[in-house]
């Protein structure tokens, strides 16, 4: 059963599937799709386990603001090196993904697709029933993978609160 008018895309309610996110509760599990060195991976929850994470969750990278929450993760979270796992999430393709993080050399995120079965946006609460695409937010984990900061971005046209994601993951390395 979807959440009707859970958010709104330039002023419209939208409906998003599943229940929301919430911090303190163990990360659903996932299996997401990436193009890397030429390959088609995946990429699971439990790999990322071990190390604090960040998911930034886009509707396409293909739309600027998405492409400025990507970049701005990607500068912010560069000092951070392989200390963190670092995801940005979409419906797009792997390959298109991949193409735009290479041409803006985005190297501090790993680029994952839902492409397959929305899996990750029925699990997660992000996917637009209306639209089949994801909305837009942030979600930090633990080295355990439980969720410690979690945004859904009320209106997707919108930029998320980097500075809260930011604290969350920066707060699990001190």
């Amino acid at each position: 059963m979807g959440r009707a008018g859970a958010v709104t895309f330039k002023g419209n309610p939208l409906t998003l599937a599943g229940e929301p996110v919430q911090v303190g509760q163990p990360a659903p599990p996932f299996t997401l799709h990436a193009f890397e060195e030429g390959n088609l991976n995946t990429i699971t929850l439990n790999e990322l386990k071990g190390k604090p994470t960040i998911i930034s969750v886009v509707p396409s990278l293909d739309t600027p603001v998405c492409q400025t929450q990507t970049r701005r993760f990607n500068q912010e979270l560069a000092a951070l090196g392989d200390r963190i796992n670092a995801l940005t999430v979409s419906l797009d393709l792997p390959f298109a993904m991949n193409r735009f993080c290479g041409a803006e050399e985005i190297t501090s995120l790993r680029s994952a697709s839902d492409y397959q079965d929305r899996s990750f946006g029925q699990a997660w609460g992000m996917l637009i029933e209306e639209l089949k695409i994801l909305a837009r937010g942030t979600f930090v984990l633990d080295a355990d993978g439980n969720v410690v900061y979690a945004e859904q971005v009320p209106e997707v046209a919108d930029e998320p609160n980097y500075e809260g994601a930011l604290t969350a993951l920066k707060g699990l390395l001190d």
